[in-house]
């Protein structure tokens, strides 16, 4: 049967749209993929790093690192709660868990540093209230009296010095300022397992005992089709041996 020159049309239209929406899927579908590629390897690199931290923070409370990572996780977990509900939870201590009793010398920043590694960074904008004073000093590079403004929380280093005349006036502040603050995170249980794989991440520990490898336990690449024609892929995500991470 011969087309007629409107079939023709519709036809053409057809294959038109067609041909615009493999090229949507061409363009957009690839990126999609880099972008899950990309998030599997930093989340798993991040996890990574917090079992080493993890494991270094039990080493620095016990003296030695542990193939326990859960154990571990929860002893410098427990030490970390203790040092915010007791300032004096400082020194040689011991921690109870698992029916076990575990020695730890807690230095002061412990608690801090705890927050600082595993805490995620972030700022936020307080509007601070505060005082401007206007004082009059003597200026011996002048050689007369001149005046300045300062923070009132400031005015009593002047009025120490023997060239302070007196205030001149006080004016109320209000203005915004950026605070930098962390975020708390409390590593678990997940933090030992690959978001990939699902399995746990491998760790050795030196027979000395002072040398610790966190490594990545995908093997062989993983590739995965997606929409027939396209693959997701991902490969070993790497390894942090004595600190040192493979991907930096």
């Amino acid at each position: 049967m011969e087309l007629t020159q409107q079939n023709k049309t519709d036809l053409l239209e057809v294959v038109i749209v067609l041909a615009m929406f493999f090229l949507i899927v061409v363009i957009y579908v690839p990126v999609a993929i880099w972008e899950e590629e990309d998030f599997y390897e930093k989340e798993s690199r991040y996890r990574m790093q917090n079992v080493y931290d993890i494991e270094s923070f039990y080493s620095r409370l016990t003296g030695e690192y542990n193939p326990n990572f859960i154990e571990a996780m929860s002893v410098v977990n427990a030490a970390r709660d203790s040092t915010v509900a007791d300032s004096l939870f400082i020194g040689e201590q011991y921690v109870k868990l698992y029916g076990k009793e575990f020695f730890v010398d807690v230095d002061e920043s412990f608690g801090f540093e705890y927050d600082t590694t595993f805490g995620i960074k972030s700022f936020r904008k307080d509007t601070v209230q505060d005082t401007t004073v206007q004082i009059a000093v003597f200026s011996e590079d002048l050689g007369r009296n001149d005046t300045s403004f300062i923070r009132k929380k400031d005015l009593q280093g002047y009025i120490d010095s023997e060239n302070f005349i007196g205030v001149v006036k006080e004016e109320p502040l209000e203005r915004v300022e950026a605070i930098e603050y962390y975020k708390t995170f409390i590593p678990d249980s997940t933090t030992n397992f690959c978001p990939l794989t699902n399995n746990q991440y491998v760790m050795e520990i030196s027979e000395d005992g002072t040398d610790l490898v966190v490594s990545s336990p995908i093997t062989d690449p993983i590739i995965e089709s997606h929409y027939l024609i396209f693959s997701f892929r991902a490969a070993n995500h790497g390894v942090i041996r004595g600190g040192r991470k493979s991907w930096e």
